[in-house]
């Protein structure tokens, strides 16, 4: 309260004006008027200073009190800046992705759709012609052009492997932007090696035509298994 009193009853001394530099947004320490330290052995005193900016229509006080040291130290207290509007920044858009699935893993499907709304779900018709082979279509294939797409396959009898491998084949070619492949195990990583001379590494064989998926528009497939067996299948 005591430097409050000081302020209006010396306010020739203690009220200034000073104009912020244009080169640095800091103003610099400016000396206090030699009647203004003598005027009082011991306490502080309160200074107002206001500073114009070209650049800001709006005018800064700012309040200092001055400590009784030798050098004097010019200690802010309270500041009254003009107030600015915040600006949040706009909220990143989430990928959005197409997901496939076969019939073995719909119930899969359904529940990862479940945990993002950025997971659309889209469906293919599984059909076969009378010999037994597969009659395949993928419905509103316009609609996925430029979409990210994933497929959630599975791997679990050879009698699935083709007809999921013909979708497999089919979807990057689509004009997509990008496709991933979700593989939940390798089923052919157990015979990785030869033992003996004739053996067949299958798991060599799944792993080459896996590697031969045809690219998208965004590049290369991205395989993604969580059970592969062993390092050495990469």
């Amino acid at each position: 309260m005591s430097s409050i009193h000081l302020l209006h009853q010396h306010r020739p001394l203690h009220h200034q004006r000073c104009k912020t530099p244009s080169i640095s947004p800091t103003p610099k320490p400016f000396s206090l008027p030699s009647k203004l330290l003598g005027f009082q052995k011991t306490g502080q005193y309160r200074i107002r200073c206001e500073s114009e900016d070209p650049r800001n229509p709006n005018r800064t006080t700012v309040d200092y009190q001055v400590s009784k040291i030798d050098p004097i130290h010019i200690i802010p207290s309270s500041p009254t800046l003009p107030r600015t509007s915040i600006v949040p920044e706009p909220a990143k858009d989430l990928k959005k992705v197409c997901l496939f699935f076969c019939p073995e893993t719909e119930a899969l499907a359904h529940r990862i759709a479940a945990q993002s709304d950025a997971i659309e779900l889209r469906g293919i018709n599984w059909r076969t012609f009378e010999d037994g082979f597969p009659n395949l279509f993928i419905p509103n294939a316009h609609g996925i052009r430029g979409q990210h797409v994933a497929f959630l396959s599975s791997f679990s009898s050879p009698g699935v492997i083709f007809e999921q491998l013909s979708v497999i084949y089919a979807l990057p070619k689509l004009f997509v932007a990008s496709f991933t492949l979700v593989l939940p195990f390798f089923p052919t990583g157990t015979s990785e090696r030869m033992e003996d001379e004739g053996d067949v590494a299958t798991a060599f064989t799944l792993a080459r035509i896996l590697s031969n998926i045809p690219i998208s528009r965004g590049g290369p497939t991205s395989l993604v298994i969580f059970d592969i067996h062993a390092l050495q299948e990469r």
